[in-house]
């Protein structure tokens, strides 16, 4: 069976986790620090707090943005559901704006709802691995005092017209990666948040350790961290509610290592992708989604946005015979204003046109590092038969 999507893992990923579970420490120790240094010399920030997960990351994202009952969070129905998420954690509510054509939030209807709703925070979903138009949507948010993180679960690598890396937080206030095995680099699970902002960073790190400080300098209660003039080195306080988020050194000597690599991942996703447009650039039932836009992009996805009913048969019925054939395909994603937690508190289709045309038609086909030429010829061949 070729996957959607599947991990790349070499002899020096292993060697380096076995490192790891051959030393003293597999958790709290010197490679997470290690790792997010990394990760912010790569980005081109100031700061990187790792995390276990994605979801983890905007949680304390939108903790670190204030939300709380009473605000609200602007974000695409296009997603995972940890993004719309990530403010309902918090007791606050989250309102959705439509995509556009390239299925990342339309700068027009942010600006809309914007100017009738107080939003307190947006958080722009870089869909696919192509980043949105951060330049114009952090421009919306400053004019209404909203905050900005970004959801680059898709953009590891990607690059904004300028040059600059997602990540670098040029145009927002945080930005949050994932490391899940189908994504740029894999950690098996982990994600990171990426920020300038120093008070932010050091909330953040609070936030990641059960709101647990350890640092002298930062203690509240100053004169129970020493005796006399020598300080206490098991003195530490809890100075909020925070999260057992905390990422192990086993996952990042596997990020470490994956990101050796990450340029010829980038290039390889870069160049299937490229193959893929021009080898079904004449489909009749089916657009492509980004076809043209492949170089700033992460290209974790591709995405045939099919005319089910021109072509006469059920999605499901399609991914059946696409399965018969030894190829998997997934759609990213069904809306979130469709799942039933959703609809129960009273969300529904309206003001979501796009988001649902694009849901009615979507098909992922695969797209990863290890997918052969001659898997990939396959694929095409079969989509040619099959979609036509």
């Amino acid at each position: 069976m070729i996957p959607y999507g599947k991990h790349h893992i070499d002899q020096d990923d292993i060697k380096s986790v076995i490192k790891v579970l051959k030393g003293d420490h597999l958790t709290q120790g010197p490679l997470v620090k290690t790792f997010e240094n990394a990760i912010s010399k790569y980005v081109g920030v100031k700061y990187a707090v790792a995390v276990t997960s994605c979801t983890a990351g905007l949680h304390l994202a939108a903790i670190a943005s204030n939300m709380k009952k009473g605000k609200t969070l602007l974000t695409s129905p296009i997603t995972f559901v940890s993004t719309a998420n990530s403010s309902l954690f918090c007791g606050a509510q989250t309102i959705f704006a439509d995509v556009d054509f390239n299925v990342n939030l339309s700068v027009e209807n942010v600006r809309r709802i914007c100017s009738k709703n107080k939003i307190n925070a947006i958080s722009p979903v870089h869909f696919g691995g192509l980043p949105c138009d951060m330049k114009r949507l952090k421009k919306i948010a400053d004019k209404h005092g909203a905050l900005v993180y970004e959801d680059a679960a898709h953009a590891f690598g990607a690059t904004f017209p300028d040059g600059s890396k997602v990540g670098s937080c040029k145009h927002s206030d945080m930005t949050v990666f994932s490391f899940h095995p189908v994504k740029s680099i894999a950690m098996g699970e982990g994600g990171i948040i990426t920020t300038n902002d120093k008070k932010i960073f050091h909330r953040l790190l609070l936030l990641r350790n059960s709101g647990i400080e350890r640092e002298n300098n930062n203690f509240i209660y100053k004169n129970k961290s020493k005796e006399k003039t020598i300080d206490n080195p098991w003195y530490y306080e809890m100075q909020e509610l925070g999260y057992h988020y905390r990422i192990t050194d086993i996952q990042c000597a596997l990020g470490l290592s994956q990101l050796k690599k990450i340029n010829k991942f980038l290039n390889k996703r870069k160049n299937l992708a490229k193959r893929y447009d021009s080898e079904l650039k004449d489909l009749k039932n089916c657009k492509i989604i980004h076809r043209g836009l492949r170089n700033n992009s992460s290209n974790h996805l591709y995405i045939l946005k099919i005319n089910f009913k021109k072509l006469g048969i059920s999605r499901g019925n399609l991914m059946k015979l696409f399965k018969e054939k030894e190829i998997g395909t997934q759609v990213h994603y069904i809306p979130v204003t469709s799942h039933p937690y959703f609809r129960n508190k009273g969300y529904d289709k309206s003001n979501l046109p796009n988001s649902y045309e694009y849901y009615e038609g979507a098909l992922s086909i695969p797209l990863y590092y290890d997918l052969t030429r001659k898997q990939q010829t396959h694929v095409i061949d079969q989509v040619k038969k099959l979609i036509g």
